[in-house]
């Protein structure tokens, strides 16, 4: 599968994409990681995208996934503009498409753009020559992330197909929930969503689900026997806005605990997109034991963008 052609322009969200191509990302980052890992190498770097510009634009606060994108590009040897929103032409009142435009003339090849509002990427992916990859736009998608999640679970559970998967957590804000989805099932996992029920889509908690994936509104109940879980992030905002009554009562009833991680397969692993609040969505002693890939989800994610990059520059569609 690997020597098949990809096709894509852009990586906006993984939502229409089909097994094989998310298979062709999976495969290609197999490749990518011994460029990073390999402890018989010296120069954790590869020739393939010398004298390629890759711009980071991040119009959102970003630390993991920005460096995320930053190694992984220098990785391929690719030239690396880093561009954010403080002190930029945005902070002084240019337009969004004005801004990627400036970017582009000024040699970008690939954007690697963050945004708050949902469908920037694409927004911007419609307006330009460059090839456009979102990392991270508003509540809808981060399709890095749910790549970077499958290849990590597959990694240590072989096969997904049949494997259940619960995503625990603010289901409603996340767009790390919703990729992981579009690239979780495709691949034949089957997902169940558990979390408050004010954090989750109206639509999802009445029973209008996408195909493969259910709602079980009692985190033990959702966790007995499941093959592996992401927790998500709880942002604090959400209780000052009357979606939560309190931070310690939602610890108690959605938190990962070492008792409701005893629920699942043995061995069962833990994951997390980061960054964390420790004592509420994950115990520490979860998130830095002994079923946590947290870690190596940081590494599998350089891995990852890497494939994502190298696919892009090498499609003839963006060449």
């Amino acid at each position: 599968m690997i020597g098949q052609a990809w096709t894509r322009r852009h990586v906006l969200a993984t939502d229409d994409w089909s097994r094989a191509e998310i298979e062709m990302v999976l495969e290609q980052t197999d490749v990518m990681l011994p460029v990073l890992t390999d402890p018989n190498r010296t120069v954790r770097r590869t020739p393939a995208l010398r004298g390629r510009t890759v711009v980071l634009f991040f119009a959102e606060a970003s630390t993991r996934t920005r460096v995320s994108f930053e190694l992984a590009a220098k990785a391929l040897s690719a030239d690396v503009v880093n561009v954010t929103t403080a002190g930029s032409s945005v902070e002084k009142g240019e337009s969004l498409f004005d801004t990627v435009r400036t970017l582009e003339a000024l040699g970008g090849e690939i954007l690697v753009m963050r945004h708050a509002a949902s469908g920037a990427a694409q927004f911007v992916a419609d307006r330009v020559t460059s090839a456009v990859i979102n990392a991270g736009d508003g509540w809808h998608a981060h399709p890095t992330q749910g790549l970077l999640d499958a290849f990590t679970l597959r990694t240590q559970l072989g096969d997904l197909a049949g494997k259940r998967i619960v995503i625990l957590g603010d289901v409603l804000h996340s767009r790390v929930a919703r990729s992981d989805i579009h690239t979780l099932v495709p691949l034949g996992a089957r997902i169940t969503l558990s979390g408050p029920p004010t954090l989750v889509p109206v639509a999802w908690r009445c029973g209008q689900l996408p195909e493969g994936v259910v709602y079980e509104p009692d985190a033990d109940r959702a966790l007995a026997g499941a093959d592996a879980v992401i927790a998500l992030r709880l942002q604090r905002e959400r209780q000052e806005s009357g979606l939560l009554p309190s931070l310690r009562e939602y610890a108690r009833a959605w938190g990962l605990s070492e008792e409701r991680v005893a629920l699942m397969r043995q061995g069962a692993p833990v994951l997390h997109p980061g960054p964390m609040n420790e004592g509420i969505e994950i115990a520490a002693s979860v998130a830095h034991g002994s079923r946590s890939l947290i870690e190596r989800q940081v590494t599998n994610g350089v891995a990852v963008r890497m494939a994502v990059l190298w696919l892009l520059a090498s499609s003839p569609v963006t060449a």
